[in-house]
């Protein structure tokens, strides 16, 4: 990335559907107050989310899911953001996602996956370590 900690956009989504955010919020004030800037956005279809990632140029995508949807979600962003010539920005997930899942998702090209347990300065870190 060419952007430094300062200027790093990172667009964190959530499902319509989900109604489970109390994480996502914590790591966007997180993130928003170690320097990096946030959007935050709801979406209806994956589509959205890359529509907004390309609009608001940003160049990390984290997705929290905690309905158990996170497979056809990621399957489908990597997807279209290879489509749209946008492969190389990072897409992270987070929420409840199982072991087993966090590896095939890792296999299908999510870069990390931070699951229950995981502490916000570990997911800071993480992503300090893709602004650099």
């Amino acid at each position: 990335m060419e952007r430094d900690k300062k200027t790093a956009k990172i667009l964190l989504c959530k499902w319509a559907m989900d109604a489970h955010d109390r994480g996502v919020k914590t790591i966007a004030r997180t993130l928003r107050d170690a320097g990096l800037e946030v959007i935050f956005t709801r979406f209806e279809l994956p589509a959205e989310a890359v529509r907004a990632a390309e609009e608001e140029d940003a160049n990390i995508i984290g997705i929290s899911c905690s309905m158990g949807e996170h497979k056809y979600f990621a399957s489908e962003f990597l997807r279209l953001l290879n489509e749209r010539n946008m492969g190389e920005i990072p897409l992270i997930f987070g929420g409840v996602v199982s072991p087993n899942d966090s590896k095939e998702l890792l296999k299908q090209g999510v870069k990390a996956v931070f699951g229950p347990g995981a502490s916000v300065q570990e997911i800071l870190k993480y992503i300090n370590g893709l602004t650099r």
